[in-house]
């Protein structure tokens, strides 16, 4: 099948005729717009949810105090506990006659989180979700392969109308089945691929089992998302696989994944659509709002959203806001790398496991695939990080390469941990969201 416009790649410039109105807006444009936006936001949620009505009574604040877009840190911010203690159908704002699709959390940790959706927000969230594939360079007429979850999961739906609203043409095989996935990329012959990064490192060591190098696949562009992920896993994945990888990010309770983009003429970080996502950076301690360039945690207010307004929803994602470069007047925000909720805090160091993922994949003779374990041993914390060997490894590297990863962690991050390099393939593959840490430690 072929494109109907031309590819686009690295260092290429999109044609200015394929981006939407508010990706050429200009900053003030979109400032008026935001604001009249944000207003019908935050009245809009204060007239239709007794969560926000009851959340602003308590903090003296009424929508009509919204006078500018800094007004906005006036008032309260939402969180996960927020979603829970109103599950299932509590924050939303509309009747649930008007709710065309409900999405929610895997509530691993307790109740889920539940999203809903009118017609318009799914009309909304394909909006996005084709300009976050365009700006990964896909174009009408490409074969997507679409391996993310589908079901309650945001992602695999998410990507999969985006697609679809792009004109591209949707292999919907989500995850699993390995083996087949490698079969129907050679068969179908993908230009893209969207899939979590752990999930595609497995892809491509199934590739390579088969004795099929994966450089020779029809791929040019892999849009990954759902899990932080590090340069060094950048380069790992367009070295193997002579691809274009890209970042996507999106969380259900603000859309799904779509939120902000990468964008492949700069690959410099994710694009806020600002149109429809209003971000602020605050400290995670104390809330304060932090100024573009310094780095804290991520909050979102939705700007479109009719069955489930979002205020000022605090993300645990780490990052920073940065001006905008391929898309002029869309701020970026950094690629993230942690969550407040995924630190480690190990004797008093704070540790995030893509720290490891970057010494990890300095290390010669070792693969990306890592697991870690936290335990008691007497009365300190002892984390135990488990690296799998690459096949052409030999045995008598296998322990210089662990005192490397030990010694370069104990640099950069501060703190000592157990490595022990294991045999290629026998750690857990994930088939969605990666889940490294499991925590053994005691509790009082």
């Amino acid at each position: 099948m072929t494109t109907t416009s031309a590819p686009q790649r690295l260092g290429e410039a999109p044609d200015p005729a394929l981006l939407d109105p508010a990706e050429r807006m200009g900053t003030d444009e979109l400032r008026a717009l935001q604001l009249e936006r944000l207003q019908w936001t935050l009245r809009h949620a204060y007239e239709n949810v007794p969560h926000y009505r009851r959340a602003f009574d308590a903090h003296g604040v009424h929508p009509d105090d919204c006078r500018s877009l800094a007004d906005l840190a006036r008032f309260p911010t939402t969180s996960k506990a927020d979603l829970r203690d109103n599950y299932p159908f509590g924050m939303f704002a509309v009747p649930k006659e008007q709710v065309s699709r409900v999405h929610a959390s895997s509530g691993t940790t307790g109740k889920p989180t539940v999203v809903g959706y009118t017609r318009r927000d799914i009309d909304t969230w394909a909006t996005v979700m084709a300009r976050s594939i365009r700006a990964a360079g896909g174009r009408s007429g490409d074969v997507l392969h679409n391996a993310y979850g589908y079901g309650l999961f945001t992602g695999g739906l998410g990507a999969h109308y985006g697609a679809e609203a792009l004109g591209c043409t949707v292999v919907p095989i989500s995850g699993g089945m390995t083996p087949r996935q490698v079969q129907l990329i050679g068969d179908f012959g993908p230009r893209i691929i969207m899939v979590t990064p752990s999930y595609m490192l497995a892809l491509v060591d199934e590739f390579e089992r088969q004795g099929v190098d994966p450089r020779s696949s029809s791929l040019q562009i892999g849009i990954f998302g759902a899990e932080p992920w590090t340069e060094q896993m950048r380069r790992e994945m367009e070295d193997r696989l002579d691809i274009d990888a890209v970042d996507i990010y999106g969380l259900s309770e603000v859309m799904g994944p779509g939120v902000s983009q990468e964008c492949v003429e700069s690959k410099d970080g994710l694009h806020v659509w600002e149109d429809h996502f209003y971000p602020e950076v605050v400290d995670p301690l104390t809330a304060e709002p932090l100024a573009d360039g310094e780095e804290g945690e991520l909050l979102f207010t939705s700007l479109t959203k009719e069955a489930l307004p979002i205020i000022r929803y605090r993300t645990r994602d780490l990052t920073r806001l940065l001006p905008g470069t391929a898309r002029p007047g869309m701020r970026r925000m950094q690629k993230v790398t942690g969550r407040t909720d995924d630190m480690i805090i190990l004797r008093g160091v704070n540790l995030f496991p893509t720290q490891i993922e970057e010494v990890v994949l300095r290390t010669s003779g070792l693969s990306p695939h890592f697991a870690l374990e936290l335990s008691t041993r007497g009365r300190m914390d002892h984390l135990v990080v488990s690296v799998e060997a690459r096949p052409d490894c030999p045995p008598e590297r296998r322990s210089p390469a662990a005192a490397e990863v030990q010694v370069l962690l104990k640099e950069t991050v501060g703190t000592s941990v157990e490595v022990v390099v294991v045999d290629p393939e026998t750690l857990p593959r994930s088939m969605g969201k990666l889940q490294r840490l499991t925590d053994r430690r005691a509790r009082p």
